[in-house]
């Protein structure tokens, strides 16, 4: 529809945007309309499109085809720092900071205010650092930005990326997946700051698969699927299970799977573990069975994370030992781990877990490739072919073929890759940190079957989460921990409960040690 202008209540729309990658139509024809000082929530599960429509409004990627019009003229992005120029901000998910520098300089990054002395140009940092505090002051944020990024959390960091962009005027702010690494008194604060925003006429697009942020958050509800446009509505007028059958194109009723497993015989038992850091996980003893899903609770902070990166060799342990099937095992190193049948899937995806410059073959046989060498010289290619094959018809991989390149899947088909790479190893026991982080319903769905099939064949798998409902959906048994130690476990199914999970969550005194 030519000339725009007539229909102001749009501050920016998308038309007919599409964009092909090889073996692949990623966006057809897709649509998007943002309201002044609204907030539109754009859902859908991991390969939807969101972030590949996002990236051809920033300029990341060039559309092949369709129009973008903003506050009612039609314009061409090529690059970011033109998508800046127009007021067009975007945080990403994955944030790039330049930790060394201050907080400031990284405000201020590419656009220096600058003294001119004849031909030079010099970096003017008290006029930056005198508009870097008033920006941060406008956000309510106390940071002295003369401090180093480095001594900010992830939290802070990105209300920093946001300042940046208020200062840049921004028109329009995306915001991708922007809670997927905060405790709750950060998305807190994110809120607040969004809220602000659009008291200021800022528009914004949120990303998220977190669907009580949606509701919180939002305005306005649109939906993709398959690279297509579904629609958009009023968030008031959507239930979660709307959103959900939107998004996935069925109802998903049953988000936990009904499971079969029967936990058996003890196969790993932790006595007294403790770090050679006494700031994290200190005197930590469980069992896990055969069969099992082991839940670990816990708020940011308690040492979940680290305990199990203890237990695979990952940290350095000053104490304590770890038995699997009535022998103590020594481990070291993470190859010692692996040797004695551990898998582990860590709960940062693109920093430790994924190969991102191999292709999906790669990253999954990565692990099996001294299993497989003829002469024990070159790789078996066809049967490491078949395996790899296996995996990305029984995970239901979406990908054009094995020798894609990983970065260029999902968020959930990555995931999924990395849970391959596991089980060609056949680990006894596997660790899932955050499984699920990032991913939409539909995936989450999905690595749900996988992790109870798993447990039907016999295979022991801990699970770290910080979903409540992840965690009593899945869990036949759980341990809380706080402070790095364990401070309560949970096997009757009637107690697991929230309330009794963050009991045991904010207990800090050792006083309070207690198991249900």
């Amino acid at each position: 529809m030519e000339g725009n202008a007539a229909t102001p209540e749009y501050r920016l729309e998308l038309k007919g945007i599409c964009k092909y990658f090889p073996g692949v139509k990623a966006l057809d024809g897709v649509e998007l309309h943002l309201r002044p000082g609204k907030v539109l929530a754009l859902m859908g599960e991991n390969g939807a499109g969101k972030s590949t429509l996002m990236k051809c409004l920033f300029g990341i990627y060039h559309a092949d085809a369709g129009e973008i019009w903003l506050e009612g003229k039609k314009i061409e992005v090529h690059n970011p720092d033109e998508a800046r120029e127009l007021g067009i901000a975007m945080v990403h998910q994955e944030l790039q900071p330049v930790l060394d520098r201050s907080i400031g300089e990284n405000m201020y990054l590419g656009r220096f205010p600058v003294h001119k002395y004849g031909p030079l140009q010099v970096i003017d940092h008290k006029k930056m650092y005198e508009e870097s505090e008033k920006w941060l002051k406008d956000l309510g944020l106390d940071f002295d930005p003369r401090a180093k990024l480095s001594t900010l959390s992830i939290g802070q960091m990105q209300s920093v990326e946001i300042a940046k962009a208020v200062s840049q005027n921004a028109k329009v702010v995306i915001f991708d997946e922007p809670t997927s690494s905060l405790s709750d008194k950060e998305v807190e604060n994110l809120f607040r700051i969004m809220n602000d925003l659009r008291d200021r006429g800022v528009s914004m697009v949120y990303i998220s698969h977190k669907m009580d942020e949606i509701k919180r958050i939002a305005d306005d509800v649109q939906i993709m699927r398959d690279g297509t446009y579904i629609g958009t509505w009023p968030a008031a007028e959507m239930t979660i299970e709307q959103i959900i059958a939107k998004m996935v194109g069925r109802e998903l009723t049953n988000v936990y799977p009904h499971r079969t497993n029967v936990p058996g015989d003890i196969i790993m038992e932790v006595k007294h573990l403790s770090s050679i850091n006494p700031k994290s996980f200190q005197d930590v003893s469980f069992t896990l069975r055969k069969g099992e899903i082991l839940g670990f609770g816990g708020l940011v902070g308690a040492q979940r994370t680290e305990l199990m990166e203890g237990i695979f060799g990952v940290r350095t342990v000053a104490s304590g030992e770890v038995w699997i099937n009535g022998k103590q095992v020594k481990i070291k190193k993470p190859a010692d781990a692996m040797k004695a049948g551990i898998g582990l899937i860590t709960e940062d995806r693109r920093g430790s877990g994924i190969f991102g410059c191999l292709s999906i073959k790669d990253n999954v046989g990565i692990s099996i490739y001294n299993k497989y060498l003829n002469a024990g010289i070159a790789l078996d290619h066809p049967k490491i072919n078949k395996i790899v094959d296996d995996s990305i018809k029984q995970l239901s991989i979406k990908t054009p073929s094995m020798n894609e390149h990983i970065v260029n899947l999902s968020g959930g088909n990555q995931q999924k890759v990395i849970v391959s790479r596991w089980l060609a190893n056949d680990p006894d026991i596997l660790i899932m940190d955050e499984p699920t982080r990032g991913i939409d319903v539909g995936a989450k769905s999905e690595i749900y079957d996988i992790m109870a099939d798993l447990a039907k064949q016999g295979k022991a798998i801990i699970m770290i989460s910080s979903e409540m409902a992840e965690l009593l959906g899945m869990s036949d048994r759980l341990y809380v921990m706080c402070n790095g130690k364990i401070r309560g476990e949970i096997s009757d199914n009637h107690e697991m409960t929230q309330e009794r999970v963050m009991a045991f969550a904010t207990q800090f005194n050792d006083k309070n040690n207690a198991t249900a």
